[in-house]
């Protein structure tokens, strides 16, 4: 469960302000689970986190087959098609039994690279994820890779090790899947990639790493029952009309802080989430995240004293799953002995605590987002809040959350650089 703190949050918004907006909040997420409004068909992600157990065990056989046959996975994607399951297999680093590498991300020679010269020799299989498979960079990826995997293993074998998630029936990876018996499954339609995380796009990596996702998906699944019809419904929408109602007034840049280094690519994930289902129309809070206590002794500065027009959110986890006791020195040069003995979780704890304390002190809105502990299931939970919550937000902004159309600008100067024919 996600308990919500925003101590100070009076200051800057007025409490008959909140209870005003809540009845619009409410009406957002009635239009989204009425599958109105805009982006209305791109909605399915409401659907994933009851995924049926049969689809479930067919992720799962899959990924375990992949463990048997190979030394590692590689999953070649980009944006939504990569960044939910990094995120969750990071998170998890305790259930995580299997190297599972990403390519795809990007367009850098010296990582690809690398990343072919680390796989001589190796037993490894490739899942390719792009719904139309023309994407550049994750297209560019698998051309190499997958020249790399027939070199070292024949054509023939190499169609056995691809696994493609892609469109149930056109695109350019469709055709290859029907023409040489290639593995699929089907990243559906009414999802975009930013919410794919609980559709096989994030599941078969996820399964893969040996993360149970029948866990993650059932934290999910609680998520979205408790979140939209249930008793946890007003904390989701509270904090969605809370970051609505910061921007209103002049609030630009929303920060998501976490004390847990494991959940540094979670808040990447988030940051693909907000910046492109909301930053449209000349409208949206900027995303951008801090590791704490690593960012302390840089951007906390400016968090503390800089410019005034920021949001923080701190994403907590109330107890490690894995502690460490602080042992006593007898000579204590360090001054420390005052902590030996003292559980590591603790004085993380107290860091957060001061932390925010300062940071309210500076004068900016804080809020906290804590879960008991970093699990499947309460990873499988923050994916559905988050995406409910930036969601109702979008639709408080008057925006397609959606859609990306600014994405595609960069894609059409890249083109037209490059000479792409019918550019």
């Amino acid at each position: 469960m996600i308990s919500l703190e925003a101590e100070n949050i009076n200051k800057f918004v007025a409490a008959d302000k909140i209870e005003k907006g809540m009845p619009e909040a409410s009406n957002a997420l009635s239009s989204l689970l009425g599958r109105k409004g805009a982006g209305s068909n791109m909605l399915g992600w409401l659907d994933l986190p009851y995924t049926p157990e049969r689809e479930l065990d067919a992720v799962s056989n899959t990924g375990k087959r992949i463990q048997d046959e190979n030394d590692c996975l590689v999953v070649i994607g980009i944006g939504g098609s990569y960044l939910g399951a990094r995120a969750a297999i990071e998170a998890l680093p305790e259930e995580t039994s299997f190297p599972v590498i990403f390519a795809g991300n990007n367009l850098s020679p010296g990582y690809h690279n690398r990343l072919l010269s680390s796989l001589d020799g190796k037993r490894f299989a490739l899942c390719v994820i792009s719904k139309s498979g023309t994407t550049t960079e994750p297209a560019i990826a698998f051309r190499l890779l997958r020249k790399k995997l027939i070199e070292q293993f024949g054509k023939k074998e190499a169609s056995k090790r691809i696994i493609a998630i892609t469109d149930i029936e056109s695109g350019a990876l469709r055709k290859m899947v029907d023409s040489e018996g290639i593995l699929s499954f089907v990243i559906p339609r009414d999802v975009g990639g930013r919410f794919s995380i609980l559709s096989p796009v994030g599941l078969l990596p996820c399964a893969v790493a040996g993360i149970p996702v029948k866990e993650m998906i059932s934290g999910a699944s609680y998520a979205m029952k408790q979140y939209t019809r249930g008793k946890e419904e007003i904390i989701m929408l509270r904090y969605a009309l809370l970051r609505h109602i910061l921007h209103s007034r002049g609030t630009a840049i929303e920060v998501l802080s976490t004390f847990h280094p494991e959940l540094d690519l979670f808040c990447g994930w988030w940051k693909q989430l907000a910046g492109e289902s909301e930053g449209k129309d000349g409208k949206g809070l900027f995303p951008a995240s801090t590791v704490m206590t690593t960012d302390l002794h840089s951007l906390g500065q400016f968090l503390q004293d800089g410019s005034r027009d920021i949001l923080e959110t701190f994403l907590i986890a109330e107890r490690p799953r894995r502690n460490l006791t602080v042992p006593e020195d007898k000579e204590n040069l360090d001054n420390l002995n005052y902590l030996a003995g003292r559980p590591l979780g603790e004085i993380n704890r107290k860091a957060y605590e001061g932390t925010k304390a300062a940071h309210i002190s500076g004068g900016i809105p804080v809020i906290s987002l804590q879960i008991p502990s970093i699990t499947p299931a309460s990873i499988g939970e923050l994916f559905v809040f988050f995406e409910l919550s930036v969601a109702v937000t979008g639709r408080l902004l008057g925006v397609n959350p959606f859609n990306q159309p600014g994405v595609e600008e960069y894609k059409t100067r890249m083109f037209r650089l490059l000479g792409k024919p019918g550019v």
